[in-house]
């Protein structure tokens, strides 16, 4: 009888990615709903606009990879909370476009510093060239994400 493959999830990559990430997410989620009432969701949409203003709710899902609706309630309490608008594109009168108020530009920066600081804390254990090593071999993984998301196991 031939035995069955196992998954060494100690080396089996996705995991590690995913548990990584899992637990950053709920670290941070804590952390910024304790001190600024904001989840990590809000947060990924706040940093995204001071990066990118005056985008679409697409445009987010795109480059975060963020579900539509998780996008869309997050940006609609943001907006109640008055820390984003939303305008009617001029280039096409059927989208909207999003942008930081001066309250989100101003809760963004209070943010960032204890983002920032949870990043060090998160890298303090690597070298600068780890550092470097690290953000060019997840670019390189990132840019793979398209290739292994058309995988179909029914075509050759």
């Amino acid at each position: 009888m031939a035995s069955e493959a196992q998954l060494d999830l100690a080396r089996y990559v996705p995991a590690l990615l995913n548990f990584l990430s899992n637990k950053l997410s709920s670290g941070a989620s804590q952390c910024y709903r304790k001190h600024f009432e904001i989840g990590v969701v809000e947060w990924r949409m706040l940093s995204m606009l001071a990066v990118e203003s005056g985008i679409t709710a697409n445009r987010i899902c795109q480059v975060i990879g963020l579900d539509k609706s998780a996008v869309s309630r997050s940006l609609h309490a943001l907006e109640v909370a008055g820390r984003v608008c939303t305008e009617v594109d001029p280039a096409d009168g059927r989208r909207y476009t999003v942008s930081l108020t001066e309250s989100g530009k101003e809760l963004y920066n209070r943010v960032l510093k204890v983002a920032l600081e949870r990043e060090r804390r998160l890298l303090s254990g690597l070298s600068p060239s780890e550092v470097d090593t690290l953000i060019n071999l997840l670019g390189r993984l990132n840019a793979q994400v398209a290739n292994v998301n058309q995988y179909d196991p029914e075509k050759p």
